[in-house]
């Protein structure tokens, strides 16, 4: 078997099934990417997916369906994906083993 491409903390599953129980009723899943930018080079993005595009891979975990845009996986391979509530923000967390160097902000990285 394959190596999962991305682990959803418990954290993580329940924010999402959260966020897509007041998405629009055609939204299938989340679907999380890579972008260039930000200081380091590369950024996370996430975004609503209403349908499976051709090549995406899809991660079905604890009750909820992560869509992998085809250019992001090889950069998220063995990435766990977390989400962290504090007193002043939330936030939806990326531990990418693959990363090299994280900006101070955490908003990008380089792998």
């Amino acid at each position: 078997m394959s190596k999962q491409i991305i682990k959803l903390t418990e954290n993580a599953a329940s924010r999402i099934k959260e966020i897509m129980s007041s998405a629009d009723k055609s939204a299938i899943g989340v679907r999380v990417g890579v972008t260039s930018g930000g200081c380091a080079g590369m950024s996370y993005m996430m975004e609503y997916a209403k349908e499976i595009k051709p090549n995406e891979e899809v991660v079905e975990d604890k009750g909820v369906k992560v869509l992998i845009d085809p250019k992001a996986i090889i950069y998220l391979l063995g990435t766990e994906m977390d989400f962290k509530k504090e007193k002043f923000s939330s936030q939806f967390i990326f531990k990418n083993p693959n990363e090299t160097e994280r900006c101070g902000c955490g908003e990008s990285f380089k792998v």
